[in-house]
């Protein structure tokens, strides 16, 4: 993707939006090509209308709330923009926003997070691709953090899209040092010998039936006076491969977009360089076990006892209930920082994608109700909502083991809390857990969200830390 964007209308704009807050701004506006009196009929509040001349678009919208749910509406009318544009093959857009609000930037995001494509491995590129993207009255702050917002997106879908014979855990870390570069912010990769000097059982349990080794690596953020004296630590599920291992996955809806399982891991990686192309003054630490989980001769099996990373042993159960094993590790490594939070986020649980559907993600967390709040509260301004779930003491006796200290599987019912449950044995902090595995990866189209990886979190977390 190379959408040009800028904050100032663009010489070789061929089409433009123009966003009001009352019907008298049409008087003030040069050049209409539209009949006024028409417009003033049929403009309604927070509906695109549209004019079509010699192949050009002219849209207005009429907007004067400013509600989540106001804003959440005009990134569908982006949407619907956007689909104008593809069908007239319109290289070039300019927003006007005659509203005095910054509503236009919604209009911005909707239309750009449209646009993304994934074309890497399209031997033809002839398609449409809208080229650039400009706008005038917004806020300069609130412009540049939407830009990183949808840079951050954009970073995340493609990793997501990626097909898992490129993405190998090392080859994610290659394109995580080569973010760094470009985006500023530091990166260390442990390999193997480092792994196992650090004895992360879990990672290296869910790696065994692996041709490619695992990595650990480590993103900081921190920038010359953050508002936090304690990092914030990120932590993001990286199963680059999921076949379940030997608790073997059936292929057809269940194994083949499995390249996904890493979506938590996208998302830290999309946040941290828009957080970091924003120069947001939060100190932010980004963890990701990467591996992949798949079948041999050497695969952990169920009945398994492991030792992770800080000492607790694990019977396994299910070696599909592989990604709470990496991330318990990456957790438990976290806690040296002393971090005021740890969030992980990951595609967990089908029980969560059952509870909820792809309307929004499931939250729980020891973290006082303050910061939960303040998190769920992010997740309504972008739309990337939040539904939080108990984590009564009850749900812990069911990953009770007889061998161990606990096993990496609860019963048949609260999945996605016992899983919860089970990340929260390795936390010595306050800590928020996100379950995405239903809205992270769509198989239709959903408006701005597109089809395939939707970058889900990125927006999320920067929307909260800007706001930290």
């Amino acid at each position: 993707m190379n959408i040009q964007f800028s904050n100032k209308s663009l010489n070789d704009s061929t089409s433009r939006l123009i966003i009001i807050k009352s019907l008298d701004q049409l008087n003030q506006i040069g050049n209409i090509q539209s009949d006024v009196d028409y417009l003033k009929s049929s403009l309604k509040e927070n509906k695109l209308t549209e004019s079509f001349l010699n192949g050009k678009l002219e849209a207005f919208v009429l907007s004067t709330e400013t509600s989540n749910k106001n804003l959440e509406v005009l990134r569908g009318i982006g949407y619907q923009a956007y689909k104008s544009l593809q069908k007239l093959e319109v290289a070039n857009l300019h927003i006007e926003n005659l509203a005095d609000n910054d509503n236009s930037l919604a209009l911005f995001e909707g239309i750009a997070l449209s646009a993304y494509q994934f074309l890497k491995y399209k031997t033809k590129k002839d398609g449409y691709a809208l080229n650039a993207l400009s706008i005038n009255g917004a806020e300069e702050k609130s412009y540049k953090h939407t830009v990183a917002k949808i840079e951050g997106t954009y970073i995340t879908r493609t990793l997501v899209n990626e097909h898992p014979a490129y993405l190998t855990p090392t080859q994610f870390s290659k394109d995580i040092d080569a973010l760094a570069n470009q985006y500023g912010f530091c990166f260390t990769k442990l390999d193997r010998g480092q792994i196992e000097s650090l004895k992360m059982g879990g990672l290296l349990a869910v790696n065994q039936a692996s041709n490619e080794d695992p990595t650990f690596n480590i993103m900081e953020w921190k920038p010359a006076k953050p508002k936090n004296s304690q990092p914030i630590v990120l932590v993001g599920k990286g199963v680059v491969y999921d076949t379940g291992g030997l608790s073997l996955k059936p292929t057809t809806n269940a194994m083949d977009f499995m390249k996904a399982d890493m979506a938590g891991a996208g998302a830290v990686v999309g946040a941290i360089c828009a957080i970091a192309k924003a120069q947001l003054d939060v100190h932010v630490i980004g963890l990701i076990a990467a591996t992949d989980n798949k079948i041999g001769s050497k695969a952990y099996s169920p009945g398994d006892v492991i030792t992770m990373y800080d000492g607790t042993t694990v019977e396994v159960l299910n070696t599909d209930a592989e990604g709470r094993l990496t991330l318990a590790d990456a957790i438990s490594y976290g806690n040296k920082y002393e971090p005021e939070l740890i969030v992980d986020i990951a595609t967990l649980t089908g029980a969560a994608a059952r509870a909820i559907g792809t309307e929004g993600s499931v939250i729980m967390g020891t973290a006082e109700e303050k910061t939960l709040n303040h998190l769920k509260a992010a997740g309504h301004i972008v739309h990337e909502r939040l539904v939080e779930f108990p984590l009564w003491d009850e749900y812990g006796d069911q990953i009770k083991s007889d061998m161990a200290d606990i096993k990496n599987l609860g019963g048949d019912m609260g999945g996605a809390i016992t899983a919860g449950k089970f990340l929260e044995h390795f936390t010595r902090t306050p800590w928020i857990h996100i379950d995405i595995a239903a809205p992270s990866y769509l198989h239709h189209e959903d408006k701005y969200r597109g089809k395939n990886g939707t970058g889900v979190g990125v927006r999320l977390f920067f929307e909260w830390l800007a706001n930290y």
